[in-house]
């Protein structure tokens, strides 16, 4: 569960103006910004500032309105921009006029055949429904004067268009955004219009286009409140009038996910409804699910991946062996100094000249507290007590980590529990890779106790979304990256035990700072291809692991 809000803006702004600033991703489709940041974007172009810094609003990118550009501060990357002016964004400023409250005209009788008298009607039998259905569900069947009201609403950020919605009632707000078009919702001045809605009057006239500013928000009212936008209050379910059209319904050319119609036009937002109105075809759509793993793939069209022994890999018994000597570990990887800096232990933050703040905590043979030690590498200096003391908190694997540069001395190894990695090459391109086919990465790791090693020694540890399917480009760094991941896993580094910060669950099997693209043939998550940046990330926090390439032997 996440939490909601709804945000106001000025009709000054970029979204009461209709604006929305958008930049060109990898596929060469446009991405509009989060609503503040196009508020920002555009108070600068309108005081025709030639260039705006995002690093205010945590964002690394230059924007250049001379070349409609942006430019990544870091990777020096440039994105065109654009500034869309088509979004329009309804107002309702004070109350709605009566004549314009719904399309009623002077005429009186069975609806024409025209697309505004049918639009009308098939509303007004699904209003009239739906309503019905509230009064029975909250007063027993008794009838109480119920209404529509229009307000003001906030705007919710889409792919295509801002709209509203003129039925949302599995909304707490009135905000609900069943497809691709937007809808939002709100309480405001506005003059109540006596429900049912009446049979008759349908106009053929052009007060329709009207809607677009008196129409542009309805709610769902009961006894003159607009209880979509009150907490505490039962809402409506739509049943099977969300995805049909009730019997007598005139259908509309509005259709459904598949392409397939007709589908009720309240489904459609009140831009669809205006849309319909105007003779436009309008077809429902959602955001496209990330494709998180290839077609199935049959096992004869695995194949090794080339330059790599084996296709599987099981956690290797020599790493869970512990109990090397402290004091050996840190003579090994420390010279001893005779005559101590004057500056302070990182560690226990006394000065080094002085004792080791570690004095009677513990206690070593051949270990004075006032013994300061140099690490051969980095050449930082702390207290060899204090090694000994951080070394015992660790993983106690026989390696070394400085903790003031990160440095790592001897072969760092992780608290990863048993499980099995395969790998093996399918025939499928990732995007950005067409020239070559995949490597399929399979992490397996299954629940079980967790040891002394592990934060809660004797507890279960659950193992959520396993096996997780990775992938690599098969070409030669991806081969690379792959055998740096295999070195990564025989020393436990890949996965650790700790708290998800995806669900909030504790003691869980957890990523270990090694990212992995979990997503196959789209980045809708932010998790796949393509990217660019990725090999050389990776290959980054691998070194940071100790397991650079260095370590790999021809």
């Amino acid at each position: 569960m996440r939490p909601v809000q709804r945000n106001f803006y000025e009709p000054s702004s970029a979204p009461g103006k209709g604006v929305v600033w958008e930049w060109e991703n990898d596929n060469g489709s446009w991405t509009p910004y989060d609503m503040e940041i196009c508020v920002t974007i555009q108070n600068a172009y309108e005081k025709q500032h030639p260039w705006l810094d995002l690093t205010s609003l945590g964002f690394c990118y230059l924007i250049d309105f001379n070349s409609m550009s942006q430019t990544n501060r870091q990777s020096q990357r440039k994105r065109r921009l654009r500034r869309r002016m088509d979004l329009a964004y309804p107002l309702i400023m004070g109350s709605i006029p009566k004549s314009q409250s719904w399309p009623v005209g002077a005429s009186s009788g069975q609806p024409c055949s025209c697309q505004q008298c049918i639009l009308v009607n098939s509303t007004r039998a699904a209003s009239n429904a739906i309503l019905a259905s509230q009064r029975r569900k909250l007063y027993g069947g008794t009838a109480g004067n119920s209404g529509a009201a229009g307000g003001l609403g906030g705007v919710r950020q889409s792919n295509t268009f801002a709209g509203t919605s003129l039925w949302s009632p599995t909304s707490g707000s009135s905000g609900a955004n069943h497809n691709n078009i937007s809808v939002g919702g709100g309480q405001s001045k506005a003059e109540q219009v006596q429900s049912p809605l009446p049979s008759a009057n349908f106009p053929c006239s052009p007060v329709m286009p009207s809607l677009s500013s008196s129409h542009g928000h309805h709610a769902l009212t009961i006894n003159g409140q607009n209880n979509l936008n009150r907490p505490g209050t039962q809402r409506i379910s739509m049943g099977n009038t969300r995805g049909a059209i009730p019997p007598g319904v005139p259908a509309l050319p509005v259709k459904n996910l598949t392409g397939s119609g007709p589908v009720h036009p309240a489904l459609a937002g009140m831009t669809g409804i205006l849309m319909c109105a105007a003779g436009l075809p309008v077809c429902l759509t959602r955001a496209p699910k990330p494709i998180l793993h290839p077609p199935p793939i049959n096992k004869s069209d695995m194949k090794p991946v080339p330059g790599i022994n084996g296709m599987r890999r099981k956690t290797k018994k020599k790493h869970l062996k512990r109990g090397k000597n402290p004091e050996d570990v840190v003579r090994r990887y420390t010279e001893k100094i005779k005559v101590a800096p004057d500056e302070d232990c990182t560690i226990c933050m006394e000065r080094l000249a002085m004792s080791s703040g570690y004095e009677g905590i513990l206690q070593h043979k051949g270990i004075k507290p006032e013994s300061v030690g140099k690490l051969g590498k980095c050449g930082h200096m702390y207290h060899l007590l204090c090694l000994v003391a951080m070394y015992n908190n660790g993983n106690k694997d026989g390696s070394l980590q400085c903790p003031t540069c990160k440095t790592i001395y001897g072969e760092k190894t992780g608290t990863q529990p048993p499980g099995k990695m395969e790998y093996h090459v399918i025939p499928h391109s990732l995007p950005g890779y067409s020239e070559c086919k995949t490597i399929r990465i399979v992490y397996d790791i299954p629940a079980g106790i967790q040891t002394n090693e592990h934060p809660n020694p004797g507890k279960k540890f659950s193992a959520r979304g396993f096996p997780r399917h990775c992938y690599l480009p098969d070409n030669e760094k991806g081969r690379r990256v792959l055998k740096l991941l295999i070195m990564a896993w025989d020393r436990r580094l890949i996965f650790t035990i700790g708290t998800s910060s995806t669900t909030g669950e504790s003691d869980t099997v957890v990523w270990n700072e090694i990212h992995h693209k979990t997503e196959f043939g789209s980045n809708l998550t932010g998790h796949g291809y393509p990217d660019p940046n990725y090999l050389d990330n990776v290959l980054t926090e691998l070194s940071a692991q100790g397991v650079g390439e260095d370590n790999l032997k021809d």
